[in-house]
């Protein structure tokens, strides 16, 4: 296991003391208006002390309209620096890295809950969302610049963009989404465009050490793998981001497509070349034994999720015990306040088949293509 607690040096900023990260992860604990509640800086702290290297927000929507689930935290407003300063000094007193997620739901967002039609790349009949102007789409890659900008002023380490799991660069990526003829449809190159000018952006206004990642989806949601990799590599090669964080569901499923079965998905992005740019992996990473498994095949560190909702401290309960054994779900719901989940949090949970014990889950990871 000691490669898992082996320090890891990026391009710009502090290092990571061990190669386990916090997933971010979805809580619906902050205030309605995007404000930090306690709740949520108690959850995300919790895992900062147990020995995480680097904690991640939940996804953070850098529009109003762009909110993609209740009692999501913001970085749209001013109004909220005062509770991301908090978090982000919670966070590093414990020797932890410090993100925020940067999120913009695109047709993912419920009209209910931002009061006006979605917007997206193009018009989404599902969804009932309207197609973005050329100067909107120029407004949501400035507002995710100045949302890094916005962490950063807050004391975080770093971003990481959300081009991932169907919001709107997600949407952007996939030709099935992106239907426009205009510098940000057609062509990959084209349709990969704000994710990269806000790279851009976030680099010529943040500080040089500052921590830029991304988040992307190599299936589902329209995003064929070939094309991924290849953003991949474009990520790789121009080393303007620090890592990449590939959610794969499952780390160790063989890819759907046909012309890539024979390997694992992660196998797909760990053949890469990517320089100094670092790769780190989410998905169904469960147990010590399978953290070892990844490390063994070539990945830098490794994104807990639900690993980390059951055990807070799970880094640090592995250095201390190297034959630790995490606990198996279902757990209990009285386990999990204990590991720093509000009630709502809990609530949610329920809601994942298998997680919460006497509890009838209706969602599984399969159902969200």
């Amino acid at each position: 296991m000691q490669p898992l607690f082996e320090p890891l040096t990026f391009l710009r900023g502090p290092a990571l003391k061990n190669r386990f990260a916090l997933a971010p992860l979805t809580n619906l604990q902050s205030h309605p208006d995007g404000t930090l509640s306690d709740d949520e800086y108690k959850w995300l702290t919790m895992r900062a002390e147990g020995g995480f290297s680097m904690t991640m927000t939940c996804a953070a929507h850098v529009q109003a309209i762009g909110q993609g689930f209740p009692g999501q935290l913001g970085i749209f407003s001013d109004d909220h620096l005062e509770g991301l300063t908090r978090l982000a000094a919670g966070i590093n007193k414990n020797d932890s890295l410090s993100i925020v997620q940067l999120h913009h739901a695109g047709h993912r967002s419920p009209e209910e809950l931002i009061g006006t039609k979605p917007v997206a790349p193009s018009a989404h009949e599902e969804s009932g969302a309207r197609a973005l102007s050329t100067a909107e789409v120029e407004q949501v890659i400035e507002d995710f610049i100045a949302a890094a900008e916005r962490a950063e002023k807050a004391g975080f380490d770093g971003v990481e963009i959300h081009g991932a799991h169907g919001y709107i660069l997600c949407q952007f990526l996939s030709s099935d989404t992106n239907r426009r003829d205009d510098q940000y449809g057609g062509s990959l190159e084209n349709r990969a465009r704000p994710l990269f000018d806000i790279i851009a952006g976030i680099r010529q206004r943040c500080g040089k050490d500052f921590n830029v990642g991304v988040r992307l989806t190599p299936e589902r949601f329209g995003i064929v793998l070939d094309e991924a990799l290849a953003v991949a590599q474009r990520l790789f090669d121009e080393a303007q981001i620090d890592y990449l964080d590939m959610s794969l569901w499952d780390a160790f499923k063989e890819p759907t497509e046909e012309a890539h079965k024979g390997r694992t998905l992660m196998d797909c992005f760990t053949a890469l070349k990517r320089g100094d740019v670092r790769l780190g992996i989410a998905g169904k990473i469960r147990t010590p034994e399978e953290a070892k498994q990844c490390m063994e095949s070539g990945i830098d560190f490794i994104l807990l999720g639900r690993a980390a909702i059951i055990h807070h401290d799970f880094p640090n309960l592995l250095a201390n015990d190297k034959g630790f054994t995490p606990l198996s779900n279902p757990v209990s719901a009285d386990h999990l306040r204990a590991e720093g989940l509000s009630d709502t949090f809990v609530e949610y949970m329920g809601v994942w088949k298998g997680f919460v014990a006497n509890t009838e889950g209706v969602i599984t990871p399969e159902m969200l293509t």
